[in-house]
């Protein structure tokens, strides 16, 4: 703990908590600060203004980031007959129906994202509160309820981010490695952003995105100034 402790320490010199820095400058400062044994994730964390405790102020949805996060995702499918085959094919982790479910049930939850054709709907909503809790649970608004097998679970193994603003008004997602160049970061970072500002809900007043801050897994927060993530 000691060692770490000082190389936080030699991070927030380069790092000034008052200053608004530029999203190229901001990605130099996480890539230099991530100094740790393995390849650390950077992670974006953006401040709304909204009431998350208010439905038509929720912010949520999907979104396939130009250069992938670098991270593989192990994805289980609910499906059957000649959906089943089309999740193997397409590269699915698991694939299931009541066994699934029975697996889930008994804590068997080794993957990171669920797809579910409709029909499997009434099997999984059985688990939805194994499910809900841990963010897994498949929802057609993620497109991850849906018929179209193949290309949910592409998605998911091809670097597509979920966000959810949680109960404090900020969204939070890992949009790459530190190990991505600079120019890979900062195209997976805009796309974030503008996935974020596409999903601003209809009516709200005041200041919508309020702060946005990058930091890579054991580094320090990077604040970046919005103009240099809104435009284009």
């Amino acid at each position: 703990m000691a060692f770490q402790g000082k190389r936080l320490k030699e991070a927030y010199k380069g790092v000034d908590k008052n200053t608004l820095y530029s999203l190229e400058d901001a990605v130099k400062l996480v890539k230099q600060g991530a100094t740790a044994k393995f390849d650390e994730t950077v992670e974006i964390s953006i401040n709304l203004g909204v009431d998350p405790k208010r439905t038509d102020q929720l912010v949520r949805g999907a979104i396939s980031l130009p250069n992938g996060t670098g991270k593989t995702l192990k994805v289980a499918v609910f499906a059957k007959g000649p959906k089943k085959e089309e999740a193997e094919k397409a590269g699915a982790d698991i694939v299931g129906d009541e066994d699934l479910m029975n697996d889930i049930m008994n804590g068997n939850i080794n993957f990171d994202r669920c797809i579910a054709t409709p029909d499997m709907m009434g099997i999984v909503g059985r688990i939805g509160k194994i499910l809900g809790p841990k963010g897994l649970m498949p929802n057609p608004k993620l497109g991850t309820v849906t018929m179209d097998v193949e290309q949910a679970v592409k998605a998911a193994k091809g670097g597509q981010v979920q966000y959810r603003v949680e109960s404090n008004g900020i969204v939070h997602a890992g949009v790459g490695k530190a190990s991505f160049s600079n120019e890979q970061l900062k195209e997976n970072i805009a796309a974030f952003v503008q996935a974020i500002l596409r999903a601003k809900p209809q009516g709200l007043k005041g200041n919508y995105l309020k702060k946005v801050t990058i930091s890579s897994t054991q580094g320090v927060g990077v604040h970046v100034a919005l103009s240099s993530v809104t435009e284009g």
